[in-house]
């Protein structure tokens, strides 16, 4: 019997990837997404049991309507994934209010949001995974709002995990390096994506030179703390980017 694994984010990259390989190994997955036409095309790509359902994880009531649907075909879930995210690189003085607002809404609230929902759903042995950043360790330029909403979100699974332990819940926060995939860009301007760079030069960090994983090859690791025995904790994974 697979499991029933719902994965935020999952019209694009890393999102996208978990979703086509749980599907091809025999879970079911349910993909949401703030765009609703591309988690519906990879819904229908799948193929049923599949299927997607639009949600801004940024507000508290897309996220209840999201769960809610679920909840009429799905009474329980095993594996929540709270994957979507954004990156956009700015500093804080020229940061805009809707910039701020975003990044902190979508990449730390929206997890809170799923997780909140979620719980009601699982059962023991169920999975919540958090996707985390490198980003954290490493002196990107222009990332401090990014930074720290994936620093809350690692202390979030610290302590998430100790309120679910009981529950036999377990929590992982799946620290990710860069990765890519083929067509996928990232759409800032490019002055802003030149500053990115040279502010991240100046650190020590040389994005032409910094090796890149493929999106497929990180699903791994994911496979891997699904998988692993109910005696076994896992609560904090880090994957880099390396050449083969």
């Amino acid at each position: 019997m697979g499991r029933t694994i719902v994965i935020t984010g999952a019209g694009v990259g890393l999102g996208r990837a978990l979703a086509r390989r749980f599907a091809s190994e025999g879970e079911t997955v349910i993909l949401l997404g703030r765009t609703f036409s591309k988690v519906d095309a990879l819904a229908k790509e799948l193929g049923e049991p599949h299927f997607a359902v639009e949600c801004d994880v940024a507000s508290p009531d897309s996220v209840r309507a999201a769960f809610a649907t679920i909840g009429e075909r799905h009474p329980t879930i095993d594996v929540l994934i709270n994957n979507a995210a954004i990156f956009e690189p700015f500093t804080i003085a020229e940061a805009r209010d809707d910039q701020i607002q975003s990044i902190l809404a979508i990449n730390l609230a929206g997890p809170i949001y799923c997780c909140r929902s979620a719980i009601p759903m699982m059962r023991a042995g169920g999975c919540i995974i958090n996707v985390g950043s490198e980003s954290v360790v490493q002196p990107f330029a222009m990332l401090s709002l990014y930074q720290c909403s994936k620093a809350g979100l690692e202390k979030l699974t610290e302590n998430l995990s100790r309120e679910l332990d009981s529950a036999g819940i377990r929590v992982c926060l799946i620290r990710a390096g860069q990765m890519f995939e083929e067509g996928k860009q990232t759409g800032w301007d490019p002055e802003v994506a030149m500053r990115f760079a040279q502010g991240s030069a100046m650190n020590g960090l040389n994005l032409r030179e910094r090796p890149i994983s493929h999106v497929n090859s990180v699903t791994d690791a994911f496979r891997t703390v699904i998988d692993c025995s109910p005696d076994v904790r896992i609560t904090h994974v880090s994957i880099e980017a390396r050449r083969p």
